[in-house]
């Protein structure tokens, strides 16, 4: 049996853990304030808050649930807009949406409400920029943000100052009803058995998979591994970074320790995806997705990353990912295999990372072409050197000549435009609706001397490379 609690009310249900969570709160629930959209994850109308126990505390996250599995459910808070209304008055979002007449037609002010109000209940900051990024995953067609804006600016000025939001302040202030205050003791009271469900399709957050079949794993078996310990975590030790696979991008935000190793981490994950999305895909999920384009594959391609592999009898393997893709969505991983976790040298005093990213929007979109880079410098050489471009092959696509090329050079702008040469033979874009095989070239180009320019400002522009490329 799934068992939750959804709003207010303890939910034991038989149903498939693969149908969406969607689709179980508006057919099976008849909670139709959660609407129906894009079924892609791309436009929020259908965000709830998921609130996990996390020893006596929740922590709500905000999710889509169109492409997330009601098994995923289990043991949790799950809250839709419904379950943020109070007696007698509007809530603080609610409040805020009204009054700057932010509703418009309507359809997609139940997502921005419950996104608003996640924010509220949230760790994070509460100033404007976050609160802005906490509805990033939600589109309004009728083209009326700035409305939306102001609403989220009222919020927050209503959170402004607050040092600690607990639940009985949010509760007192009109961000949520007074049974909230109940849920960390009903869910440790609450009997949540394993689901137990080892076979069928590896499922973590679904964010992938279940845009491309969504129908598909409603009606079969899926093993859903989301909750399972041993692909979890982030652990620093010794210069390496290892990362369970069920990590998401927001475990990756809102660890303090690799956001200071990685200064400007915050910044590259903030062009991948919205929050919601944030909150609920896995890594490991990204890179076995294996899109030539797929950002955090990117990423750890130019970390240098390994991938611990586990098979079905628990023996393991090691593979540099590097060597992981072998061509358009094929990779070394057998039909017993899953990805265990990922490791990577942090870089250091004298090693720079950096990500670039170009897309026909800059948030919330699909890269036409993205690049990494991370480099180590030595006596103004180059002692060590791993690029990654997505986009511009069939695979996410580690540069194995030209970070050859690169290493052991000096840092000039004439090692840096030989290096373009070699990079240009190495990719093979293809003309598609991202853009020409032509303009991928070129954005291959800037982005690898956009690297060098925003790593190290005061020896390069990007005048050292036009005027010769």
């Amino acid at each position: 049996m799934i068992t939750f609690i959804l709003n207010n009310k303890t939910i034991k249900t038989p149903e498939h853990s693969g149908m969406t969570l969607l689709d179980f709160v508006r057919y099976q629930q008849r909670l139709t304030g959660t609407k129906i959209g894009c079924r892609e994850g791309d436009c929020g109308a259908c965000t709830l808050l998921v609130g996990t126990l996390v020893n006596d505390t929740i922590e709500y996250q905000s999710i889509t649930s169109c492409i997330s599995p009601l098994g995923n459910a289990h043991g949790k808070h799950i809250v839709t807009v419904e379950g943020t209304n109070l007696k007698d008055k509007l809530t603080a979002a609610q409040e805020a949406m009204k009054a700057n007449y932010a509703t418009q037609c309507g359809f997609c002010t139940p997502g921005f409400v419950v996104a608003l109000t996640g924010f509220a209940l949230s760790n994070s900051d509460k100033n404007y920029s976050n609160a802005i990024d906490a509805i990033s995953g939600n589109i309004c067609r009728c083209t009326g943000y700035k409305a939306i804006e102001k609403a989220a600016h009222q919020v927050v000025e209503k959170l402004e100052n607050k040092t600690e939001t607990t639940l009985d302040w949010l509760i007192k202030n009109a961000f949520i009803p007074e049974y909230f205050e109940s849920i960390p003791q009903r869910l440790k009271d609450m009997e949540v058995a394993d689901l137990n469900q080892p076979k069928g399709k590896y499922v973590s957050g679904g964010t992938d998979l279940y845009v491309q079949q969504a129908d598909h794993l409603a009606d079969n078996e899926v093993h859903l591994i989301a909750e399972k310990d041993y692909l979890k975590g982030i652990t620093i030790k010794n210069g390496m970074c290892t990362i369970g696979t069920n990590a998401t991008v927001s475990d990756l935000w809102n660890h303090k320790e690799l956001n200071t190793l990685l200064p400007n981490l915050r910044a590259h994950l903030k062009l991948v995806s919205s929050e919601q999305i944030r909150n609920m895909a896995s890594l490991g999920g990204n890179l076995v997705n294996a899109s030539p384009i797929g950002d955090m594959t990117i990423f750890f391609l130019a970390l240098n990353s390994t991938i611990t592999i586990l098979n079905s009898e628990e023996k393991e393997r090691t593979v540099a990912l590097k060597n992981f893709y072998q061509d358009y969505k094929k990779f070394d991983l057998k039909d017993n295999e899953l990805l265990k976790s990922i490791q990577f040298k942090l870089p250091t005093e004298h090693s720079f990372f950096n990500f670039e990213k170009v897309c026909k929007r800059t948030h919330l979109d699909i890269a036409s072409v993205n690049s990494a880079i991370h480099i180590s410098i030595e006596n103004d050489s180059i002692s060590e050197a791993h690029v990654s471009i997505g986009g511009v092959a069939a695979i996410p696509k580690y540069l194995h000549e030209t970070s050859a090329f690169l290493a052991g050079k000096p840092l000039t702008s004439e090692t840096i435009l030989e290096a373009n040469e070699i990079l240009q033979k190495e990719i093979t874009p293809i003309s598609d609706v991202r853009g020409t095989s032509d303009y991928k070239r070129l954005l291959g180009r800037q982005l690898f001397f956009a690297h060098f320019i925003a790593l190290f400002p005061k020896q390069f522009t990007l005048n050292d490379f036009i005027q010769h490329a």
